[in-house]
């Protein structure tokens, strides 16, 4: 049996494909790789670096849906299912939308694969794939499974090493779809089965693609702990809450971090307490200049992460946050147009209030464009939303503001490495600053 995996692209830019250049191994499938039994042939397509072999000789192909390749993905399922070859779709947005996705796919996987992915594959094989595989969350993510990595091999990705230790997020924020993916849950992995994923592979700097790393505090000690011997630098996205933990944040910094992307999302603190996100109700307002200067002490070269479009949010709003942003001087930060994804309360509350734009269906509408509003703003027009978000972008990635914040003398500056690291990524982000913004979802063709 040979199963083919596809990681699509997003879309194009009017009449050429989008070529990413911050691409990044894209760990899911090398973990149902991993999963796959033996003497099952696996082959991996990115369809962001190569043509898609509609053509292959594949028994089965599994494609990893996200919400913004959700119209690009269908696109490619259906031609492969036009050539008579039969195709599972899985991902975050599969489950939230199974009534749409199905329409596409011969068979769908709800939820994470760990506990049917066997099952799927003896039924493929025997002929009786089933029309869904409803999976219960793994109580141990990813137990006595390493992602098979030699199907990057020969492919032009980021040099970082994507790894998981822990899945979900306890926190409610209203806007979120992996709260709503995971029911609100957390979990994580054995500790020394992530230490043995870092020894199987050569790289020493990993991007730890958790929701929240210290969702649970004692768990990512433990973690920390374990780290500390194996001399790498590492990445993730935490919770400003983290910084409660003095223990906490001591083993983080010798554990190897260099910095996590943080949520900040708003300035205000009624836009944080109308998101509900509770991680951040005590840091809001000057408290976030002490957050930020205490981020500093530790040496963290944060990724500070903004949404802008709430209800508290007005023009000049927006402009105070890309203020604060560069007053701060963060090694990265991203302005990201709230979106309505499926199933969030966000979602529902919006499409009550008869706010929502392309028929409530973004995602898929032909007319849509990355980074723009899909949704109508309380205090502004969508036009005035999409354009100031993407000041705040160019303002924050503009050459001056990448030089400026490069001399940073706690952070960017703090070593060697973290000044070229600093250097090494800006620009590659300021270019996909202006490569995605106005992107359209999809090629239009199969």
């Amino acid at each position: 049996m040979k199963i083919a995996f596809i990681y699509p692209n997003i879309g194009r830019k009017e009449h050429s494909m989008f070529l990413d250049g911050a691409k990044m191994e894209p760990l899911g499938l090398a973990v149902l790789a991993g999963l796959t039994p033996p003497g099952t042939e696996t082959v991996m397509f990115d369809d962001r670096l190569e043509e898609i072999p509609y053509d292959g000789d594949f028994d089965l192909v599994a494609i990893s849906v996200q919400i913004f390749t959700a119209r690009r993905s269908y696109e490619i399922s259906d031609e492969f299912r036009r050539r008579g070859t039969t195709v599972v779709l899985g991902g975050i947005h599969v489950t939230l939308v199974p009534g749409e996705a199905e329409r596409h796919a011969d068979s769908l996987v709800l939820g994470d694969a760990e506990n049917s992915w066997h099952a799927l594959i003896e039924d493929a094989r025997s002929g009786r794939l089933k029309k869904r595989y409803s999976c219960e969350p793994a109580d141990r993510p990813q137990n006595g499974t390493l992602p098979r990595r030699e199907i990057f091999i020969g492919k032009r990705y980021l040099p970082i090493t994507l790894m998981q230790f822990s899945r979900g997020c306890p926190n409610q924020c209203n806007f979120c779809a992996s709260s709503v993916y995971f029911g609100r849950r957390h979990c994580t992995r054995d500790v020394g089965s992530v230490t043995e994923e870092i020894r199987a592979q050569k790289r020493r700097l990993i991007f730890f693609t958790d929701d929240n790393i210290v969702a649970d505090r004692e768990a990512a000690k433990e973690l920390f702990k374990a780290l500390i011997p194996l001399n790498i630098r590492w990445v993730s996205q935490a919770s400003m809450d983290m910084l409660e933990d003095s223990e906490l944040m001591e083993l983080l910094v010798k554990s190897g971090c260099l910095g996590n992307v943080i949520g900040f999302e708003s300035i205000g603190q009624a836009g944080v307490e109308g998101m509900q996100k509770d991680a951040n109700a005590h840091f809001v307002g000057d408290e976030y200049r002490r957050a930020v200067a205490e981020l500093r002490r530790f040496g963290q070269q944060t990724w500070a992460a903004f949404t802008v479009g709430h209800d508290t949010d007005t023009v000049e709003r927006i402009r105070e946050t890309c203020d604060f942003a560069l007053r701060h001087k963060f090694c990265f930060a991203a302005f990201n147009i709230l979106n309505p994804y499926p199933g969030t309360d966000l979602y529902r509350w919006l499409e009550r209030e008869n706010r929502l734009l392309y028929g409530g269906k973004w995602w898929l509408h032909p007319e849509y464009r990355f980074n723009h509003a899909s949704f109508v703003p309380k205090n502004m027009t969508p036009d005035e939303l999409t354009e100031e978000s993407f000041r705040c972008r160019q303002r924050f990635n503009s050459p001056g503001s990448i030089l400026r914040r490069a001399f940073e003398p706690r952070t960017n500056m703090r070593t060697p490495y973290r000044f070229f690291t600093y250097l090494a990524y800006n620009p590659i982000f300021r270019r996909e600053v202006f490569n995605k913004q106005g992107i359209l979802f999809g090629y239009g063709k199969g």
